[in-house]
């Protein structure tokens, strides 16, 4: 399961042909290879590469040993790969091909608070009829006496987005192995600026 780490730059969309195609455009690796596990020393095989400069002052004494012991620079995120054992010290978007699948995943935009409508596609109260103050309201939330509670997981207003999101078989439209740049087709979770995993497609998309 081979992947990568990199930044979210935009959307924009480039052709093909006579054919408009809507991409995402990401900044992806080099990624330093920080550490290696193992089945006889860890228990599983994987690899753990790095992404993104970290500034000293922000490194603390666990962080700087690793990053010591591994010989490379302190970088501000880390993610695990199982199964993936790079050649090298470096993870660059060589490993993926113009045509590939992949699976995107990233932070969603925070939205605050929420309420019903606009958080899970409630349709409201009516607008007419008599109906006062209760046009966007969820209405009944519970029974009358059994069970007398309010079920776990029930969709009320609250707070929306800042979830981790994985979008599934997206394509690899092109690849700019001079720039570190890889245009991915369709939209992926974040905002400009947020961090994105691409990884191998994990249902083996067609």
């Amino acid at each position: 399961m081979k992947g990568i780490l990199g930044t979210k730059i935009g959307m924009t969309q480039i052709w093909k042909g006579d054919k408009a195609i809507p991409v995402t455009v990401v900044l992806a690796g080099p990624c330093p290879v920080v550490q290696r596990k193992t089945a006889q020393t860890d228990g599983y095989e994987a690899v753990q590469i790095g992404y993104a400069p970290k500034r000293e002052k922000s490194v603390n004494k666990p962080e700087a040993g690793h990053f010591k012991k591994a010989g490379v620079s302190p970088v501000r995120f880390l993610r695990e790969f199982r199964d993936f054992s790079p050649e090298g010290d470096t993870v660059s978007i060589d490993i993926f091909a113009e045509g590939e699948k992949i699976d995107a995943t990233g932070t969603s935009k925070g939205k605050g608070f929420q309420g019903v409508m606009k958080r899970w596609n409630f349709k409201g109260g009516p607008a007419s009829h008599g109906s006062k103050k209760w046009h966007r309201r969820p209405g009944s939330i519970g029974q009358r006496k059994t069970p007398g509670r309010v079920y776990k997981g029930k969709r009320m207003a609250g707070h929306m987005g800042m979830e981790r999101i994985t979008v599934q078989n997206l394509e690899v439209v092109e690849i700019r192995a001079d720039e570190n740049i890889i245009l991915v087709k369709g939209a992926i979770p974040g905002a400009n600026g947020g961090l994105v995993v691409l990884r191998q497609a994990a249902k083996g998309g067609k």
